[in-house]
């Protein structure tokens, strides 16, 4: 039978399965790769907490992550909204309130002694402790607890703030705080197992200090004893309050074996995320620098600023040092990363980079940015596999993006790192800036659109067309309406005109000054059809497009310095204009006709296609005679799309003339599993002077990761030139993840060679035990070891 009991001495009894669990204050905190979480506390909220850093992790750069003109983004730290709020756990609350006492039997006998057992589970603050008996000495205030004792916080469980205390017994002194337990096991955060003889607690309750301690995060089963990994130390304390493990005189083993030892050792425990100290070292071996190491060094300067320190030493005498600073405001953040070396590369020589870049919330909503890169040249970005830009961008921007207009500024210096790409040729100051509005008019209907846009740039040579300097002010006025017609027609109308003024200097094929004006009609007529039946429906759309533009004079002709790459697909083949930028527009009479067609299957896949074909009244001269839609016919598209309920999707796109000769051929495809992931495409270009492309493209390009056994992840990523009959880059990676240790490995071969670049491999080599620090979860599965029982 239970009995529940409240008075003075039971409570404080019951206060031990509080005091006894180390506490879990949140706060700042570090995870492998020296990454910082976005936490802001909103002052009078009803849920309250410590304050977190306000800097957000940081994430690898995305090589795909480039502007319109092919230059390359660099990274910014994202930073949370503030109001973001943290709840309180339940585990914290007035140390004086009652305590609730289940067991079998308590009495309280002559000498004032409360003792309860049999089954005994007191809650008390959030806390949870079960025993087999408690003894409280009312006069002395000592406790003695007898075991097997269990003691958790259930409203933490399965958090990474969570610990649990296992002991075989234990001995309080009268503050009720400290006191210790002997055969004891903690566990934290369910990640970090340490088991000692003794524990003892002191500074009320904030330090626990095991004597005689094996630490490790592997599982320990009794049929196998001996982790993967361990520490043996005289003793382990661990601060509740700085979240921190002393070890005094460690030993690392691996599989029972000595491996290293050490006077002593600090590392952080698994709830932090963010702490100044040492992170994980990477080896590194590459064909010109040899065999090396990184050792970074993590240090925080706040809640809202860190800086890491990496040195770079390998076998080619390099010396490197990489610098990474962050830090976040109210309105915004910035991020910092550069390097500085002197290695067998290049004999004498001090290269180095600097990659910044930042975004700042201004009044009325603008956000003003700004990036700066600089580097010695491409060949130390790619020997150093900091980035594969070619071209590097320096400047400001500032924009505003609302639901009816857009404002848009920006102003930079472009530097290139191509050999085919002479800087004081290519310009280098460009400025741009463009504001945009669309509204509907009150009488006529439709939608209309108001744009502004201002451009210029300036090369640094002197010469004569080569050496040409550009600036153009511009304004377009569009309108258009749609209307249902009998028989479920869909038409459509447009207007638009185009009006440019440029000025020209040091090329003496144009005139100083050019103004123009461009007026574009166009009419448009869509008969959407479907068909349902057996649960499939089919969608059969035909598109007849008229538009006319009027043929521009010779005077009219400006440099076309913007609009030189010419897309054509089905996301444009109804569009007035194909040209991407302003200095060359479509004119004359042409008609765009194309049909589409999907299938959607209730089975939860789709197939589509859409086929279409430009006619022209007389040839476009601003396409050179060249490409796709030279001529009064251009090439056929044909377009088609798979999606399918597996996460299978497939796109291809194709244009062939008349005899069907490809022209250009782009496939894509992308399957996504829980245990597979796959992205591949193939592109074929035709040769093409009018873009600079002399030779036949053919180009294959994977990436893909699969899942090849429990805690085993792979990766892959490659690239082939099927023209030049070589393979541009190759990498493979494996990594393996149990539930105390992870290991990273890559390979990567770059093909490409030329008098500044040459052929390289290098190999990766990452090694990272669990239990100390938060860490962030990989693909695949995790390894997850049981004992046998």
């Amino acid at each position: 039978m239970a009995r529940k009991r409240q008075n003075g001495g039971a409570a404080r009894a019951a206060l031990l399965a509080a005091v006894l669990l180390p506490g879990a204050a949140l706060g700042q905190s570090l995870t492998a790769d020296g990454q910082t979480l976005p936490i802001y506390e909103e002052s009078g909220s009803l849920f309250e907490g410590p304050a977190g850093p306000a800097l957000a992790p940081t994430e690898d750069s995305d090589s795909n992550a480039r502007f319109a003109d092919g230059t390359e983004a660099a990274q910014t730290p994202s930073v949370a909204r503030p109001g973001s709020v943290r709840i309180q756990g339940s585990g914290d609350g007035d140390a004086a309130s009652p305590a609730t006492l289940l067991a079998d039997q308590v009495t309280l006998d002559s000498e004032n002694r409360l003792t309860a057992s049999g089954g005994v589970v007191i809650w008390h603050r959030g806390a949870r402790l079960i025993a087999s008996r408690v003894i409280y000495d009312n006069d002395s205030g000592a406790a003695t607890i007898e075991g097997p004792i269990h003691l958790t916080q259930p409203a933490r469980a399965g958090t990474s703030q969570e610990t649990i205390v296992i002991a075989d017994s234990a001995q309080l002194d009268p503050n009720m705080q400290d006191g210790i337990l002997r055969g004891a096991r903690l566990v934290l955060a369910r990640e970090m197992q340490l088991a000692a003889r003794q524990m003892r607690r002191s500074e009320n309750g904030a330090v626990t200090r095991l004597d005689n301690v094996v630490a490790s995060s592997c599982q320990i089963c009794a049929e196998d004893p001996i982790p993967l990994w361990e520490i043996r130390a005289r003793s382990i304390t661990h601060d509740s309050r700085t979240r921190k493990l002393h070890f005094d005189h460690p030993q690392f083993r691996a599989l029972g074996l000595p491996i290293a030892s050490l006077p002593w050792l600090t590392a952080p425990d698994p709830t932090v995320e963010r702490m100044t100290g040492f992170l994980r070292p990477q080896f590194r071996t590459t064909s010109g620098l040899g065999f090396g190491i990184k050792l970074p060094y993590f240090i925080t300067l706040g809640d809202h600023a860190d800086l890491t320190v990496t040195p770079y030493v390998a076998a080619s005498r390099t010396r490197t040092l990489e610098l990474r600073y962050r830090q976040a405001f109210r309105n915004g953040a910035m991020e910092w990363n550069g390097a500085v070396s002197r290695d067998d590369i290049e004999q004498g020589e001090t290269r180095g980079y600097l990659f910044g870049a930042g975004r700042f919330e201004l009044p009325r909503g603008y956000l003003l940015g700004f990036q700066i890169q600089m580097a010695s040249n491409r060949a130390y970005l790619l020997d150093y596999d900091i980035s594969d830009a070619d071209r590097l961008w320096s400047g400001i921007t500032l924009d505003r993006v609302r639901r009816d207009r857009m404002v848009m500024a920006r102003i930079g210096n472009y530097e290139s790192l191509r050999d085919d790409e002479p800087d004081e040729f290519t310009p280098s100051v460009v400025a741009d800036a463009l504001w945009k509005r669309r509204w509907t008019p009150d009488r006529i209907g439709g939608i209309a659109s108001l744009e502004w846009s201002l451009h210029a740039h300036r090369r640094s040579s002197g010469e004569d067309v080569v050496g040409r300097d550009m600036a153009r002010g511009s304004v377009s006025l569009d309108w258009q309406r749609s209307e249902i017609l009998p028989g479920g027609v869909l038409g459509k109308v447009e207007g638009r005109v185009d009006a440019d003024i440029y000025r020209i200097n040091q090329d003496s094929d144009y005139e100083d000054w050019v103004a123009r004006a461009d007026p574009t009609l166009a009419a448009e007529l869509r008969w959407p059809l479907a068909r349902h039946s057996g649960g499939v429906t089919h969608i059969i759309e035909p598109v007849a497009q008229l538009i006319w533009s009027p043929e521009r004079e010779a005077e009219d002709d400006v440099p076309n310095e913007d609009s030189r790459l010419i897309e054509f697909d089905e996301g444009n083949l109804f569009s007035l204009d194909r040209f991407p930028g302003w200095d060359a527009r479509e004119t004359g009479w042409r008609a765009n006709l194309g049909v589409g067609w999907t299938r959607i299957d209730p089975a939860g896949w789709s197939i589509g296609l859409t086929a279409g074909r430009v006619f022209r009244s007389d040839p476009e001269p601003a396409f050179d005679g060249t490409g796709p839609l030279a001529g009064k016919r251009s090439d056929w598209l044909l377009s088609a799309t798979y999606q399918g309920a597996n996460g299978l999707a497939l796109v291809n796109r194709a244009l062939f003339d008349d005899s069907f000769s490809i022209s250009r051929n782009e496939l894509r495809l992308g399957w996504f599993q829980p245990g597979l992931q796959v992205s591949a495409g193939y592109l074929w270009l035709d040769s093409d002077e009018s873009e600079n492309r002399e030779l036949d493209v053919s180009e294959l390009t994977m990436a893909g990761g699969w899942q090849v056994a429990q805690g085993w992840w792979a990766t892959t990523e490659t690239r082939y030139d099927f023209t030049a009959d070589r393979a541009q880059k190759a990498q493979l990676g494996l990594e393996y993840r149990n539930e105390c240790v992870t290991v990273e490995m890559s390979v990567q071969r770059r093909f490409t060679s030329s008098d500044e670049l040459r052929a390289d491999t290098s190999f990766d080599l990452g090694i990272r035990l669990g239990g100390f620090g938060q860490q962030k979860a990989g693909p695949g599965t995790v390894a997850r070891r049981a004992c046998l029982r």
